[in-house]
């Protein structure tokens, strides 16, 4: 057995810290535990990073970060690819890994490994693209040469619910760009992290270069490590709520930061939408992990005349779907994530259905072991229900009929998200017309699902600031010096 396979059997599963070229357990020797959300019980213990541990772990990152920036290109884009082709090699291990310590589908799981493994396979590609520019000045005078350089030691804090995806996609272009990293993974989601971690070693990337540190202390920790002078870049997915906080302790030093906060995607169909498509693209845009995720379509704006066929077909789709453990292969639906996520659930379908809608299937949680809900179709949600209003994440699906096209895009844009939203119709001009009506950074025409690699991912207002995904988020990652000479 290889070290990287034995990294995933039940005896060798990384579960300590890695910092430079060690796996430790925290300095007081705190640990936590890690949770199957299918069953309850517990799967994992892991080492919990202390204050001590972050600022030892950016003192390792700054050293590292002196020789990584210096390699060349081709060199940083070679272990990028080495690191794309490890995840590829052990895809089904790391799926399986995610499944468990998340609870998602093996099916979501598996798709979100090679999404994961694209990452590197394109900052593997960008790495060697980091372009500067030279002009001469307007007045003649003298040159002026751009340069991008690597902003530093780059601070990422990932969310439990793309635990292999959100570290790739921060960790491939750091990298790309000479920076060398801290990452702090969910504490729900620890083991995937690591296994990534375990992953990129082996690939070749210089010790201290990727630092791992779970820990159940996070305010603390991320708080030492912001205040830290080798931080100079924050890069964070979560909550809305949780980012305002980390913006307020970037601000002390001027930390540059990317955020990758919360949604609420409208999905419009309109009167002319093909329904096959249209029902087809709710369930990607829905019930791609669970609908646990920032991108779900999370209000559902139908024309009234074709509200009722598309309430009864995707009321049929989502009844369909077999819940179960992730790791089960016949799984089409997991767990959620805690009980607390299930009882958020429960609170805005209650609400919505003591509001006047109506429960086109499912509606409640499932008496079961572990922590699901059952796929939920809501009709006629009246405007004042909280779960247009709050994230759900969850899978539920509610219907609002609409018969004037503006009102409906007006309350589409009535939040203060602006991730990304959704539109089908038949007629494209009138698709164009909408997407660039729609205030969110990504919209998805015709299409239920909008990631990419090569794609800039991002949203504005409350929804973030800065682009992960293509080249933009590698820009992300470096600081531009300018240079004024003459020869």
């Amino acid at each position: 057995m290889t070290a990287t396979a034995a990294a995933f059997s039940d005896a060798q599963l990384r579960t300590d810290l890695l910092i430079g070229d060690s796996w430790s357990p925290a300095s007081d020797g705190s640990r936590f535990d890690v949770t199957d959300p299918s069953t309850g019980k517990v799967i994992a213990s892991v080492a919990s990073a202390s204050v001590d541990d972050a600022g030892r772990a950016v003192e390792v990152a700054d050293r590292a970060r002196h020789e990584w920036s210096r390699t060349s290109p081709r060199e940083r884009s070679d272990v990028l690819r080495a690191a794309f082709e490890l995840v590829i090699e052990h895809r089904e291990e790391l799926a399986r890994l995610v499944s468990l310590e998340n609870g998602k589908a093996l099916a979501d799981a598996r798709a979100e490994v090679t999404y994961a493994a694209e990452f590197f396979r394109w900052y593997s590609e960008e790495a060697v693209r980091v372009l500067g520019t030279v002009q001469t000045a307007p007045a003649g005078t003298n040159r002026i040469l751009v340069l991008r350089e690597p902003i530093g030691v780059a601070l990422l804090i990932t969310p439990w619910n793309f635990p292999a995806a959100m570290a790739t996609r921060k960790i491939g272009p750091a990298l790309a760009a000479g920076c060398s990293v801290v990452l702090k993974p969910a504490s729900d989601t620890p083991l995937t992290a690591l296994a990534i971690g375990a992953l990129l070693q082996e690939a070749g990337v210089p010790h201290g270069v990727v630092n791992v540190l779970p820990s159940r202390r996070s305010g603390a920790v991320v708080s030492a490590m912001l205040d830290s002078t080798p931080v100079r870049k924050l890069s964070f997915t979560g909550s809305t709520e949780v980012g305002r906080t980390l913006l307020r302790g970037a601000a002390d030093r001027v930390v540059s930061c990317s955020m990758e906060l919360g949604g609420n995607a409208p999905f419009l169909v309109l009167a002319d939408a093909d329904l096959d498509a249209a029902v087809a693209g709710a369930m990607l845009a829905k019930m791609r992990n669970g609908g646990e995720a920032c991108t779900a379509a999370n209000r559902f704006y139908v024309h009234e005349s074709v509200a009722d066929e598309f309430a009864a077909r995707l009321a049929e789709a989502m009844s369909q779907l077999r819940v179960g453990p992730g790791t089960d292969e016949s799984t089409r639906l997991g767990p959620l994530i805690n009980p607390e996520a299930v009882a958020t659930v429960d609170r805005l379908v209650t609400d919505a259905v003591d509001r006047g809608a109506i429960v086109r299937t499912g509606g409640h949680a499932l008496v079961r072991p572990g922590w699901y809900y059952a796929p939920t179709v809501l009709d006629a949600v009246p405007a004042d229900a909280s779960i247009l209003h709050e994230e759900i994440f969850g899978p539920v699906a509610p219907i609002v009929r609409f018969t004037d096209l503006d009102a409906a895009i007006h309350a589409a844009n009535d939040t203060e998200y602006g991730l990304v939203s959704y539109v089908y119709t038949r007629d494209v001009a009138a698709g164009m017309r909408v997407a660039e009506e729609l205030q969110a950074g990504m919209v998805g025409l015709n299409r239920g699902v909008v990631s990419d690699p090569a794609a800039p991912f991002g949203g504005i207002k409350q929804s973030g600031l800065g682009r992960e995904g293509g080249h933009e988020g590698l820009l992300e990652y470096t600081e531009d010096k300018y240079i004024a000479t003459a020869w």
